[in-house]
Formats: structure tokens, sequence, C-alpha cells
């Protein structure tokens, strides 16, 4: 099983946007990161984001991409300080790859707890728009794989 864990693309400050939607860089960002996931054949059953308007966004471009068979869905328990131990727990019986768009701290605080079982040991350095990929092989996870959109051509 792969979990592909999303930090939402730039979005604008609280002060111009309560909201905080994508900022045009950002959504170009989310765009190259979607295109680049679509040709390497990444494959998703399913892409689940917190709500927010930032990490919707990232999701409904990614879906673009991606076509998740089981579509593009809002979930409860991402949000940026929510507790990351119940969907670790909720993870380990997932048989389906899953993409989670998703916030700071809480992604990072979700990666520690797969990858060693400390929710507040900082294993992985997210970037806005990247893409980590965990992979559970015999109920163990480890870090497949991670690509940030700065690495990828703008042209």
């Amino acid at each position: 099983m792969e979990l592909f864990l999303v930090q939402h693309a730039e979005s604008k400050p609280k002060e111009e946007d309560p909201e905080r939607s994508l900022t045009k860089a950002g959504a170009a960002a989310a765009q190259r990161m979607s295109d680049w996931a679509a040709r390497t054949g990444i494959k998703t059953s399913q892409i689940r984001h917190s709500g927010k308007a930032r990490a919707a966004q990232t999701a409904s471009i990614m879906a673009e991409g991606l076509a998740p068979e089981a579509g593009v869905q809002s979930t409860q328990g991402i949000n940026p300080l929510d507790d990351p131990t119940s969907l670790a727990e909720e993870l380990r019986s997932q048989q389906e790859s899953l993409m989670l768009v998703g916030h700071l701290p809480f992604l990072s605080r979700l990666a520690g707890a797969l990858l060693t079982g400390d929710p507040g040991r900082p294993v992985v350095n997210f970037e806005n728009a990247g893409i980590v990929c965990l992979r559970r092989t015999e109920g163990e996870w480890s870090l497949s794989w991670a690509m940030v959109s700065r690495l990828l051509n703008s042209g």
C-alpha cells in the first residue's frame, strides 16, 4: 500500500484572503506536480483533503492528472493541529493506495507516527505542492520517495 502525503500548494496570506485560496504560483506548482505524477504513472484510489480551501484546491488539481477511482473527498481529522494517532491506526488496515492533501504540522506528525511511532519526531521536510510517498510492506512503513515542485521544469 502506498500513501502519498501532499502539503497544499502555496496559499494567499490570511490578511489578503481569509479563506487562504491558492496563489497563481501555487496553483501552477500544483499543476506541474499533478502533470508529473500522471506522467510517472502514480496511481491512487482516492484523494482526501482537509476541507480547507488551499487543500481542496490542491486536491482538485492533483485529481485532474491522477483521476482516482473513488474521487476526491473532504475528510475530518487532517487539519493542521489534529492528532495523527487515529488516522495512523486507521491506515494499518487500508489496502488501496491513498493520497492525503493537508497541512503542517499534521503531515509531519503523521509521517513521524508512521515511520518511527513518534508523532513528535520530524522525519520528512515537506514543501508546498510536494509529494512524499510512504509504503507499507508487511505492516511496516518506510519512505519510498519524495518529489518537490521546485525540481520540476516550469516550462
